[in-house]
């Protein structure tokens, strides 16, 4: 694939969303935040940085409360003592709130980590937001409250799309902010 075709495939996916889910990703967002919850949002690999990027966004464009789990001491630790698999949902054990929403990010849908992280989400009564890609029927994708999910199996291709829409919706979620303030 050309880099023409592969802008041109990055292009196509990211318009192909339910812009209603993205309303209700803001919703799930904004309502967590103005209850006194925040947003957690995990993810390995690309992922993981693509995780840190929106918390930040999340505090500083948007005004709402987000932490990511990507401190190296927090991962081994923890890997360590529960076991790579475990260390995401151990993590949501000591940090989550149950105000708190939950996004969590695997191109694959696949991680065990990241579908662990899901599991111990929906025990503890979290909302929670998934994106994932390549097989439609990924294990990740069946246990979120939202959904959004790229048809393509290219790593790249599925995480522009999926740090596209999440800032779309930070952008969104400040929009309304500062129309609000003013």
């Amino acid at each position: 694939m050309d880099c023409a075709a592969r802008l041109k495939a990055v292009a196509e996916h990211t318009v192909l969303v339910d812009v209603a889910m993205l309303e209700k990703v803001k919703h799930l967002i904004t309502k967590a935040s103005v209850g006194g919850g925040k947003v957690i949002i995990a993810g390995n690999g690309a992922s993981a940085a693509m995780a840190s990027h929106v918390a930040v966004d999340l505090t500083k464009v948007a005004g709402v409360r987000a932490i990511n789990f990507n401190e190296a001491d927090l991962i081994t630790c923890f890997a360590n003592d529960y076991g790579y698999e475990h260390w995401v949902e151990k993590a949501l054990d000591f940090y989550a709130d149950p105000k708190d929403v939950v996004i969590l990010i695997s191109s694959s849908g696949q991680s065990a980590n990241i579908v662990n992280a899901a599991l111990k989400a929906k025990t503890m009564c979290l909302k929670l937001i998934t994106l994932s890609g390549f097989n439609e029927d990924n294990r990740l994708k069946k246990l979120g409250d939202i959904n959004l999910w790229v048809n393509n199996s290219q790593y790249n291709i599925v995480e522009i799309v999926h740090q596209t829409w999440l800032l779309t919706v930070v952008d969104q979620i400040a929009a309304e902010r500062i129309s609000n303030e003013q």
